[in-house]
């Protein structure tokens, strides 16, 4: 018997495998019709979880629930006849959002972001209507806060959109913290028009933005104001309406050059009136600024900037030139107020010259600086100073501390040098300073009333004093306003005259010599040289106390003593002359500066020319002229000559510390011996 092989049969796959097939392919089929359809019957169930995870209201259909679709592959698309996002319980606003056939996609990345407190950022919006009204409260809790914020943010941030296409657009806001109030109307329909109206920091806000395509790169034209500031550009843009690229020429002009950096966010000082115009570069993270001229006051100035935002503290670095900068102009950034300037913030004290407005201790935090100052020349704001010509300088900040380094002044063919220093960062502020000058030629830097008659009738004046100006300045304060600082202020300063001379007139009247002034200004003034002059003084909470102040001549020595405060603003400085030579009719009594900084007195010393009065009555009664007797002075070389030695050693010691200050920048300098002035005009 031949056996044959059995067929082969086909194996049986288990039921479950089949099953499980189908229901994935029916699951499958099933997402996809849905999907296509926009999942219609989750639009009730979508709302319930919305506004249960959300914390308020949030319908995404008409009454009667017809055009409605979401979509969930590759991205969250949303397409609503009306989509409405109530406002907080606390909020006043009838809604936060309302949108009418309207269009959103949202990515999952976009989404998870946003849950974990960061900013909500939406692709795409295209609707025929959008309505937002938004609030901020004064203690920072915002309405567009959807999600519980990070708990590191310092505020909560605006979301933001990609594309944007709205046939009529409302903005709404009202932001406490930031002092604004704003309503803008919009049409995004292939191109851009927006008008903006409202309150910024109690000062009317009015704008107007137009664009006539949104295409890859635009014309752009935008007017805004703020305030008395205002602000014009024309150029183009590119990805509109976020302003990720744009370019073209801006003008701006206002009350005070802080203004100037607002629209960037840019921390500027605070100033005169101003006028600035030029070119304006923006790229992603980066804000490239031109400024070809800008007027602060008087002041004629041109910068080049690039500010930089993507840095964790944004970086703005540049150059800061011109031909020309008045200090006054710049009076609001340091706390003095100008005409036309925006008004300080405290009011000033009755009787105070010292500027007390308070420093904007929190703008030295927002961000960096690194600008490379060059001024050709500087007015010092008084008539009595030459200008600086030029002026060169580092400004660095980092971290809320304020430096000016590298300092270069040249005035009166010398040189200032040194650097400034403002601590902002703690409640007050510290300020430091450490200064030196050389070669300032007084007959070249001092301005006199004389010189300006002389120069108006082309001709040329004897100058009041002449010689080369040495000196140190190393001074520390701290406070919130320059008053404050200055009420503060510990330190020391020392200056010296070499090779110089001065007006025979001004020391024969500071010596109240009646003759010899007389004699000088009949046969014309001339200069007496100086043996020595010398001013060492010291610091001490705010109150200035020369240790040595002293000018010898070969006509006299005048010695100062007394206190300068600057806590009180107030005077009390003592002036005594020891004269070389014989003079038949001379008061000779200490004259005394006293008052505050706003009203000083200039006086006689009672006790010394009451003597001589009544000494020269009583010798009238013999015979009149015998009352001139009291009035002759027979002078004292030795005496003078002796009170001037103290001031010769200290000048020596002086130029050693200085060498040695050279050599050793940190080095503290060291004190001089104190010098003690005579009494009634004799030592």
């Amino acid at each position: 018997m031949n056996d044959s092989a059995a067929p082969d049969l086909p194996r049986r796959r288990p039921v479950w495998l089949v099953v499980v097939a189908a229901a994935l392919l029916a699951i499958v089929v099933a997402v996809a019709a849905a999907e296509a359809a926009g999942w219609p019957f989750l639009a009730q169930p979508l709302e319930r979880w919305l506004s249960q995870r959300l914390g308020r209201t949030v319908l995404v259909t008409e009454p009667g629930g017809t055009g409605f679709s979401v979509r969930f592959i590759g991205s969250v698309r949303l397409a609503t006849p009306r989509l409405l996002i109530a406002a907080p319980a606390w909020s006043k606003a009838p809604h936060l959002l309302l949108a009418r056939d309207a269009q959103f996609e949202w990515g999952y990345a976009d989404l998870w972001r946003a849950t974990q407190g960061q900013v909500l950022h939406t692709r795409r919006v295209v609707a025929q209507m959008l309505d937002v009204q938004a609030e901020r409260r004064a203690d920072g809790q915002a309405s567009w806060a959807l999600f519980p914020p990070d708990k590191d943010a310092v505020e909560t941030p605006l979301p933001t959109v990609g594309s944007l296409q709205v046939v009529a657009a409302t903005l709404r806001l009202d932001d406490v913290p930031g002092r604004m109030k704003l309503t803008a109307d919009a049409v995004v329909d292939g191109g851009l028009r927006l008008n903006a109206r409202g309150t910024y920091r109690e000062m009317p806000v009015q704008g107007t933005v137009s664009a006539p395509s949104l295409a890859a790169s635009a014309a752009l034209s935008v007017k805004a104001s703020v305030g008395r500031a205002s602000l014009a550009f024309d150029g183009t843009a590119a990805a509109l309406p976020r302003l990720d690229l744009i370019d073209g020429r801006f003008t701006m002009q206002g009350p005070s050059m802080a203004a100037m950096g607002d629209p960037v966010g840019v921390t500027l000082p605070t100033t005169g009136p101003f006028h600035a115009s030029g070119r304006v570069q923006r790229q992603p993270g980066r804000w490239d600024v031109e400024v070809a001229s800008m007027t602060v006051g008087a002041s004629a100035l041109a910068a080049t900037f690039v500010y930089e935002t993507r840095r964790t503290v944004p970086l703005l670095s540049g150059q800061l030139r011109g031909k020309r900068l008045l200090l006054k102009d710049l009076g609001p950034a340091v706390g003095v107020a100008v005409p036309g300037a925006p008004a300080a913030q405290a009011p000033r004290q009755a009787g105070k010259v010292l500027p007390d407005r308070p420093f904007d201790l929190a703008a030295l935090r927002v961000m960096d600086a690194h600008i490379d100052i060059d001024i050709a020349e500087v007015d010092l704001n008084t008539r009595w100073l030459e200008p600086m010509k030029p002026l060169r300088g580092q400004l660095r900040l980092a971290g809320g501390v304020l430096l000016l380094t590298d300092l270069d002044a040249r005035a009166g063919q010398g040189r200032l040098a040194g650097s400034l220093h403002l601590d902002g960062r703690g409640t007050q502020a510290l300020w430091l300073a450490n200064l030196h000058w050389d070669g300032l030629r007084l007959e070249h830097w001092l301005r006199t009333d004389r010189d300006v008659a002389a120069a108006n009738a082309g001709k040329t004046a004897t100058p009041y004093a002449t010689g080369r100006l040495e000196g140190r300045a190393t001074l520390r304060g701290r406070g919130l306003s320059t008053a404050d600082i200055l009420a503060a202020l510990e330190g020391s300063v020392r200056t010296q005259l070499h090779d110089g001379t001065l007006s025979h007139l001004a020391v024969e009247v500071a010596g109240l010599d009646v003759a010899q002034s007389l004699g000088v200004m009949i046969r014309g003034d001339n200069l007496l040289p100086v043996t020595c002059a010398l001013a060492d003084l010291v610091a001490e909470r705010g109150v200035l106390r020369p240790r040595v102040l002293v000018l010898d001549t070969t006509d006299s020595v005048i010695w100062i003593d007394g206190t300068l405060s600057l806590a009180g603003e107030a005077l009390d400085l003592r002036a005594v002359v020891t004269p070389r030579d014989f003079s038949p009719l001379a008061l000779r009594t200490p004259l005394r500066v006293r008052g505050s900084f706003a009203a000083p007195e200039v006086s006689l010393e009672k006790g010394p020319l009451a003597t001589k009065l009544a000494a020269g009555l009583l010798l009238a009664l013999i015979n009149p002229l015998a009352a001139l007797i009291p009035l002759v002075d027979p002078g004292d070389n030795a005496a003078a000559t002796q009170g001037a030695a103290g001031c010769t050693v200290t000048a020596q010691q002086a130029a050693q510390q200085a060498r040695k200050v050279t050599r050793k920048p940190t080095q503290e300098p060291v004190q001089g011996p104190t010098q003690e002035l005579p009494k009634g005009g004799r030592r």
